[in-house]
């Protein structure tokens, strides 16, 4: 396991902002009010802002890629879309069905949306941009936390008195519990590899490119491609969002729901997006490290606390780069396949991802016993397979870019004229 870069002028416990404003050793009330001013100001408006973001995107995306224009007359671009409709939900009427069980009813939304906004605390932003890095297993942190979602969603159906949310909540129940087996057994594969839970010791081994845990070994790559998919599932994101699927169940678990409550969800859908995109990022792309291991060098050679906090920017600008471009490809997936039934979905679970999964964490642990890390079986194997990486990256890249600039000539948009009428 590679050691966490130091460098003097850096906190010990990753602190950046706060031990060099107030001091090393803090009084208990001023770190309290510190803490509680990062937790309403910062990670509350980091909240915000990527549902904000996501749900445009969602819809630009959507537009491209059904030859739509998306959201274009509220702001430049459709940008200020987003506001326009956060402002009629928290207009529009709170109700509450005559039947439903009202204190459930209520308190469902805020037991979705809270561990979603707790699993911000661990997530490594940039070398000494963690809310909580003295947590040592942040990795098993974030996976406990998120798998109290569902009970709010279960909350959400079965106190709505509705039998569409009801199905639609037993749906969430069997997909989410199902789905974080493989889940946790593909990230078994990395933290056997990497030998800790700690997502900022996890960020530090993956200086360059080529140390990238996705590239370290066979097992972990295919593993990388597993957790992706079961992160769709988690996420209740298409083709797996069998519990609120529009054409079986209205809306599913939350049918009901209008106003701030119903936002709620949807703060919960799109975070929980970024968390994930968060870990895969941390876990197998280099976390807030660039390809070329600028920014670690840069680091350990700071001389000066400015330099550590351009670098720090830096690294989180790098970081955020990252999650977009992995919940873009959620989007992607989203609005490409199509909807498979509940059964398919479980049976994809239980008898094909879960028994990958097991073969993948047994030859990680075969490929630990066999191959030593500075061999040069071991340093072959990562150049071959961050080679065929960026092949993949660069041929993506140019996918989306022709399809992008040269779709419009190559493909008519439904708001063109048929070719017969044209003169």
């Amino acid at each position: 396991m590679t050691a966490i870069a130091t460098n003097p002028l850096a906190p010990a416990d990753g602190g950046l902002v706060f031990h060099w404003l107030v001091g090393d050793a803090p009084r208990p009330l001023l770190q309290l009010a510190w803490s509680a001013g990062i937790i309403g100001g910062v990670f509350f408006g980091l909240v915000s802002v990527v549902a904000f973001i996501g749900i445009w995107a969602e819809r630009k995306v959507a537009g491209r890629i059904q030859h739509r224009h998306g959201p274009n007359r509220v702001g430049p671009l459709g940008l200020l879309q987003s506001l326009a409709d956060g402002i009629k939900l928290f207009s529009k009427e709170d109700l509450t069905p005559a039947g439903a069980d009202r204190w459930l009813f209520r308190l469902a939304p805020y037991l979705t949306f809270a561990p979603v906004f707790a699993a911000f605390l661990v997530l490594p932003f940039g070398p000494d941009l963690t809310f909580e890095p003295r947590l040592g297993a942040g990795l098993f942190w974030v996976l406990a936390i998120l798998g109290i979602e569902v009970i709010g969603v279960i909350l959400a159906g079965w106190s709505s008195n509705n039998k569409w949310s009801v199905f639609g909540a037993m749906r969430e129940a069997c997909q989410l519990v199902s789905y974080e087996v493989p889940l946790g057994l593909t990230l078994l594969t990395v933290v056997l590899c990497a030998g800790t839970l700690d997502l900022r010791a996890i960020g530090w081994m993956q200086g360059r490119f080529d140390t990238w845990l996705v590239f370290r070994q066979p097992f972990i790559a295919a593993a990388f491609v597993l957790f992706f998919v079961a992160a769709l599932a988690s996420n209740k994101r298409a083709p797996f969002d069998l519990p609120e699927s529009d054409s079986e169940l209205v809306a599913g678990y939350h049918t009901e729901y209008s106003g701030l409550r119903f936002s709620l969800f949807y703060l919960a859908e799109y975070n929980g997006m970024f968390v994930m995109s968060a870990v895969m990022a941390t876990i197998f792309l280099g976390a807030w490290h660039d390809p070329f291991g600028l920014i670690a060098r840069h680091y350990a050679a700071a001389t000066d606390r400015t330099t550590l906090v351009l670098l720090n920017v830096l690294a989180a600008h790098v970081f955020m780069a990252k999650c977009a471009v992995l919940m873009f490809i959620q989007m992607w997936v989203r609005w490409t396949l199509p909807r498979p039934r509940i059964d398919q979905v479980l049976h994809a679970c239980v008898k094909v991802m879960i028994p990958l999964a097991g073969v993948l964490l047994v030859g990680s642990a075969c490929w630990q016993w066999l191959v030593p890390p500075a061999s040069t079986a071991q340093r072959l194997t990562q150049y071959a397979l961050a080679a065929g990486g960026a092949a993949v990256l660069a041929l993506l890249t140019y996918w989306l870019g022709s399809a992008f600039v040269l779709g419009r000539a190559n493909r008519q948009r439904l708001s063109d004229p048929p070719a017969w009428a044209v003169r």
